[in-house]
């Protein structure tokens, strides 16, 4: 190896290397510590009525979520398993933490079947604006194998009850947001889609995650004055297998809309091959 093959080389390790630890996540029980990390203007939140459901792994703040290539740089993530399990680069299919515990009703509802390892924030806020905003990324390990499955991981936003995480009339989830199992250019929504599974080609993002959605806005508009309900939940459906998470964006949660940032270009983990070659996939037992 000559010396400008040996400058390559270190180069690409250290790229790597920052890329490989760009993602942190900080887990946290604390309801407090979530919600003080989305609000934004115009909303004023009653702390005494913080509720957290779920394990202490379970939920977390992030940092560096820009240069994992999820378009929001920090702030609140939920999940269905363990938070720290998002953290790139996807070296493997079936990253998998099943809690073995408990599902939530409201998800039960939007999916029409039970849901398990629910992950819950919930808290009551007054907007002095009438409007409320918030942007955030759903991203999951079953894609893409489970699209078009009973496993479709889903999350809510209820205000007063009523999702605001839609895409169009549904809520978004595994079988509404995709590019087809398998994998193409046709799906559900397949240009809000992005695609990350080791078994479809070498990861082009520094997220564990086998796919995650563009950058979206929840918001309900018109919002009467007083105090108003929050719920923010995601769960497994169907098994307790493969995680889900939601991140949600830092000081989004207000009364004007935060413009989100564009998702840059995937990053480029061919300089090392991530010796994707020898990776064996393991799949579900089904």
């Amino acid at each position: 190896m000559n010396g400008f093959q040996k400058v390559l080389l270190a180069a690409a390790l250290a790229t790597a290397s920052a890329q490989a630890s760009a993602l942190a996540v900080t887990t946290t029980a604390s309801g407090s510590d979530l919600v003080d990390t989305i609000i934004g203007t115009g909303v004023t939140i009653d702390y005494g009525s913080i509720n957290y459901v779920g394990s202490n792994t379970q939920a977390g703040i992030f940092t560096g979520g820009l240069s994992a290539g999820i378009g929001i740089d920090k702030g609140i993530l939920l999940t269905s398993g363990a938070a720290t399990n998002a953290v790139g680069p996807n070296s493997a299919d079936d990253t998998t933490t099943d809690l073995g515990s408990a599902g939530d009703a409201d998800l039960n509802g939007l999916v029409g079947g039970s849901t398990q390892d629910a992950n819950v924030l919930e808290f009551e806020f007054s907007t002095t604006g009438g409007d409320l905003f918030f942007n955030y990324v759903f991203a999951s390990e079953e894609y893409n194998e489970y699209v078009d499955s009973e496993f479709n991981d889903v999350f809510a936003f209820l205000v007063d009850g009523i999702n605001i995480a839609t895409i169009g009339s549904d809520p978004v989830a595994i079988n509404t947001v995709n590019c087809g199992n398998p994998l193409s250019t046709t799906g559900s929504n397949c240009d809000q889609f992005n695609d990350n599974d080791p078994s479809d080609g070498t990861p082009s993002y520094d997220l564990a995650y086998d796919g995650f959605t563009n950058v979206f806005t929840a918001s309900i508009l018109g919002l009467s004055a007083g105090t108003h309900s929050m719920k923010l939940a995601i769960a497994d459906r169907g098994d307790g297998r493969l995680d889900s998470g939601v991140f949600i964006q830092a000081n989004s949660f207000s009364d004007i809309p935060t413009p989100p940032t564009e998702v840059p270009e995937p990053s480029t983990f061919t300089l090392m091959g991530l010796a994707l070659a020898g990776l064996t996939l393991r799949r579900r037992t089904q």
